[in-house]
């Protein structure tokens, strides 16, 4: 297969493709490039949301929400973006319709562009040309991890260490690190997908895979956090990781936090190479969500990287591989320096429609802010206890009752009391549409003081982490089996000691400069 050099198009070309319906392609991709209206937006390249429309649907520009009123108009704009997502409904995460089958289900028409992430058009074609070998229907797919997106400056491995035949994007791309791809697959049906991917990819598989598609599924399911997971298997010349999810447990845990274990990957930026409406909305969500949790930790002034090292470290809080010596310590961090621009694009234009927090920077009204990796925006929320309220009774389902029960415990409130208070705000009725407005409770929760907040907040993510993370890594034991599970605690230890002798040198570095100075 080959594959045309225009990196903006990237169309693999299959040999009985007349050059007429080729040439009419590339001309209809032409068109509706230079038509989208997301080209006139500044969170995302027109091209790349357009190639991600052509093979996963058309790519949608992301609203924020509205707790409850408009914002000041004194803060300062991140973007020229509120025309475009001013026909988007204010309340569309209150009562959103996860049945959804189809993109012009979604609220508006652009709707979650900003879960599109840019990246080197032919390094995206490197990554499509890997799913292409699976010839199982995977209904939604992204990369992520440190083997798309850089987490350090320079790796200590060579791409042919790791990599057995890369294409040449990869190995450009990777820097000459030689990581491995991680890939996360959203399929249908469980049991078919296996049976059908046992068939071609065998050796994907450890010895489990020999008792057939259904107990696979069945471990799939019902441990852990729903996801199978097959590490150090080569395709297409590179090594990679992928995991098997079924859409609804993806949707389940994007839209209610069950576990945060997807949920949490895909709050920082990620790679999406097949979307999906339903996963699209429950994943706005999740993205909406992680903003909210994220405001009830900080306190009424912080930076953007206050921020988005809150939101990415929130699936790390009670996730056993940061306690033990298997992760860098340093991983948050990282993501953060490395990722700015990337994590601004997934945000900001979520920031940007909240009543109660707003850029408050000057540097904000450049119009090539999004793309500068030295800009560490301030930003400002409001305390008022009402709003807050409004965004405790916004938080997911699952996670929202985890930190219930806790403050039910430190207010030592009567269960039936408190079951009736539940009762009478419950907004699961599907013959009634409620509006998600916070009441004496939930402000209750927001007023209490910020640091006993903190700590509660924390709390119910551990709790929400912790189980669904210690289950699944020993399930990997059993799906991975025992020589490949050995190699990646080996890899892991391997990064954790990287992260403390980077971090030494940092500090000798700094202390050293200190000593001249004086």
């Amino acid at each position: 297969m080959q594959t045309i050099g225009a990196p903006s198009i990237g169309i693999s070309i299959v040999p009985h493709l007349s050059r007429r319906l080729l040439l009419a392609r590339v001309g209809w991709q032409y068109r509706l490039c230079s038509l989208h209206p997301l080209n006139q937006r500044s969170f995302a390249s027109s091209n790349d949301v357009k190639k991600n429309g052509e093979a996963d649907g058309m790519g949608r520009a992301s609203p924020g929400s509205s707790e409850s009123s408009t914002k000041s108009t004194t803060s300062s704009s991140p973007t020229s973006s509120s025309t475009s997502q001013s026909s988007v409904p204010s309340d569309w995460d209150e009562n959103p319709d996860l049945n959804i089958s189809a993109f012009s289900q979604l609220p508006s028409s652009t709707f979650g562009h900003n879960q599109h992430m840019i990246i080197n058009s032919e390094f995206k074609e490197a990554l499509r040309q890997i799913l292409w070998q699976f010839r199982t229907p995977i209904r939604y797919a992204f990369a992520y991890g440190s083997g798309v997106f850089p987490q350090t400056a320079s790796g200590s491995k060579s791409a042919s260490t790791v990599h057995s035949h890369p294409s040449p994007a990869i190995s450009s791309m990777q820097g000459g690190q030689g990581k491995m791809i991680d890939f996360i697959f959203g399929v249908s049906y469980t049991q078919h997908w296996h049976s059908l991917n046992l068939q071609q990819h065998r050796d994907h598989y450890s010895a489990i895979g020999s008792l057939g598609s259904s107990l696979v599924s069945r471990v799939q399911d019902n441990y852990g956090a729903g996801v199978y997971f097959n590490p150090f298997v080569t395709v297409n010349g590179t090594l990679i990781k992928y995991g098997v999810v079924n859409l609804d447990t993806l949707c389940r845990d994007l839209s209610e936090w069950d576990t945060l274990y997807l949920a949490g990957r895909l709050q920082k930026p990620v790679k999406i190479l097949r979307d999906d409406p339903r996963v699209r909305l429950a994943n706005q969500i999740n993205l909406i969500s992680a903003v909210r949790t994220a405001l009830l930790l900080l306190p009424s002034e912080f930076t953007e990287q206050e921020l988005y090292g809150t939101i990415a470290g929130l699936s790390y809080l009670g996730d056993p591989r940061m306690v033990l010596p298997a992760e860098n310590p340093n991983k948050v961090a990282n993501i953060i320096k490395y990722q700015l621009p990337n994590f601004r694009r997934l945000y900001a234009p979520l920031i940007e429609n909240l009543p109660n927090v707003a850029f408050h920077d000057p540097r904000c009204k450049s119009s090539d802010w999004v793309d500068d990796p030295e800009t560490n925006a301030t930003l400002a929320q409001d305390m008022d206890p009402k709003k807050r309220g409004n965004m405790v009774r916004r938080l997911p389902r699952s996670f929202r009752s985890k930190l219930y029960f806790r403050y039910q415990t430190k207010f030592q409130i009567p269960q039936l009391e408190f079951d009736k208070m539940l009762e009478e705000s419950n907004d699961q009725d599907p013959t009634r549409v409620k509006k998600q407005q916070g009441g004496a409770f939930d402000q209750r929760v927001a007023n209490d003081r910020q640091e006993d907040l903190r700590v509660e907040v924390k709390k119910a993510i551990k709790s929400t982490v912790q189980w669904p993370s210690v289950t699944q890594s020993l399930k990997s034991i059993v799906t991975t089996g025992v020589v490949r599970s050995i190699r990646y605690v080996r890899e892991k230890m391997e990064k954790y000691r990287e992260g403390r002798k980077r971090e030494k040198e940092d500090r000798s570095h700094i202390s050293g400069g200190g000593s001249k100075s004086t």
